[in-house]
Formats: C-alpha cells, sequence, structure tokens
C-alpha cells in the first residue's frame, strides 16, 4: 500500500494536501492548467460511473468510485480557494447548513414525518429558498442543463406541476400521447426532417409525463429496456454462431423468432 502518512492523519485534510500540491508550481503539469470548465466533464463523468457501481451491486467499486467522485469536489474546492471563492470548508459549511435547514423535523421542533412526507416538504422548502434567492428567475432556469435530456424533461414536469400545471388525470396525458403521436404520423408524410425531430421530442416528452403520474422513473425504466434488449440481442447472437449463421445471412423472420424465444428463455 501507498505511504501517505506524509500528507498527515485525517483522511479530509490529506486529501486537501494532495490536491494542494498537484495544482502547485511543482505539481502536475495537467492538474496546474485545469479550470472549472474543462474539469467539469469528469465531474459528471465520475457520477456516472458512481451510479454504475451501485446498479452492479459492487461495493468495491463503489468505494472507489465515490473516492474519484469526492476528488472532483476537492479539485472544485481548490480551484476556487486560488482566486478566494470559496473553500471546501466553505462548501461543507454551507452544505451542512442547509441540510440541517431542510430537516425542521429532526433538528427543530417539527412534528416527525413519514418519507414521502417528508418529500414533498423538501421540495416546498427548496422552492422557498429558489425564491427568496432571485424572485426575478423562472421556476425553470435552475433545472440543470447537463442533465441527460429524458431525466431533465421528468425534472421539468415536476417543477412546473408543483404550481398547478398538470393534467389532473391520465386520460389527460394519454390524450396528449396520442395527439403527439399522430402530429409525428403527419409529418412522416411530407414533413421535413426537423419538423420530424420536433414531433418525435414532443411525442417523447409526453411519455415521459405519463412515467411521472405513474411515479415511475422513466431514465431508470429506459435503463431496464435497454439491458432487456442487449440480453435479448446477444440470445440471437449465440444462437446465431451455435448454427454457424452470420447474422448479416439470416432474415428479420428468423431473427425475429430467436427473440420471441429470447423473451421466455
Amino acid at each position: 500500500m501507498t505511504d501517505i502518512s506524509f500528507l498527515g492523519k485525517d483522511p479530509l485534510t490529506r486529501l486537501k494536501k494532495l490536491m494542494k500540491i498537484l495544482r502547485s508550481e511543482q505539481g502536475c503539469p495537467w492538474d496546474k492548467e485545469q479550470n472549472f470548465e474543462t474539469i467539469a466533464p469528469y465531474t459528471i463523468e465520475e457520477a456516472y460511473e458512481v451510479r454504475e457501481a451501485i446498479a452492479q451491486n459492487d461495493l468495491s467499486a463503489l468505494k472507489e468510485e465515490l473516492g474519484d467522485l469526492l476528488f472532483q469536489v476537492v479539485f472544485h474546492a481548490q480551484m476556487a480557494e486560488e482566486i478566494s471563492a470559496f473553500s471546501l470548508e466553505d462548501v461543507c459549511d454551507g452544505l451542512t447548513s442547509k441540510m440541517v435547514r431542510r430537516h425542521p423535523h429532526v433538528f427543530g421542533a417539527g412534528d416527525k414525518r413519514s418519507a414521502a412526507e417528508q418529500k414533498q416538504a423538501w421540495e416546498t422548502l427548496k422552492a422557498k429558498e429558489r425564491r427568496n434567492k432571485d424572485h426575478s428567475k423562472s421556476l425553470l432556469d435552475d433545472v440543470p442543463l447537463a442533465l441527460p435530456a429524458l431525466m431533465r424533461a421528468d425534472k421539468l414536469q415536476k417543477r412546473a406541476a408543483r404550481v398547478g400545471f398538470d393534467w389532473p388525470d391520465l386520460e389527460g396525458v394519454l390524450g396528449k400521447i396520442e395527439e403527439e403521436k399522430s402530429e409525428l404520423l403527419e409529418t412522416l408524410q411530407d414533413g421535413s426532417y426537423e419538423q420530424q425531430e420536433g414531433e418525435m421530442g414532443d411525442l417523447i416528452f409526453a411519455v415521459t409525463n405519463l412515467a411521472r403520474k405513474l411515479n415511475i422513473d422513466p431514465e431508470k425504466a429506459l435503463r431496464r429496456t435497454n439491458d432487456k434488449f442487449i440480453e435479448r440481442f446477444q440470445y440471437i447472437e449465440r444462437k446465431s454462431k451455435a448454427s454457424k449463421i452470420e447474422l448479416e445471412d439470416m432474415t428479420l423472420s428468423e431473427m425475429e423468432k430467436l427473440w420471441q424465444k429470447a423473451k421466455i428463455a
């Protein structure tokens, strides 16, 4: 195991010191030339790798990926400290203060809540904090642009629904899906690519809304379908290999028969 005792005893202090050294004149050339913009993609990537470790139920990988994500936080905090904007301690104190404020039922005199009640109260507090920050901002302004489009659509719809901009029941949502489907089919006849793309987006947005109304995470649902598709397609590949027939030489009908078998395999 690598000797890290020269960086001190406290784990967080060691990590801060390490980052400071890497960014110093005597540090790493690559680390020194980075800025918030160039590091941001790595931060997002590490968050996805954390998600992957959780999906794989690999706790050893999760420990490592959480470390990588923490390193990103420390990296950003070090760059901010270099321009006297804020420090890692400021980040931690701000986070702790916010969490105490958003859990009055734990740290205050508020009533105990169920998980569902706390989720609703959490969203209410966040909305109030946003209004207090800037009354001129839109309710949708701080839904991150960097989110995957499907996840962002879900968050935009949830945010609008908080102020009543929402279908009262599933019938309205299902009707909207049919409407968007019809509009897409119309553009397939004589519409431009841009029109078809727009109508496809509208249809996906409407389906995302249905997932929200059913309390289904659309991102998670699509990941499950992706995994299912991979599993079934790989079944076709295995059968193709076993029969010594190249996939390219199979007819669609033959592949469809194998696909149906894969569904019950």
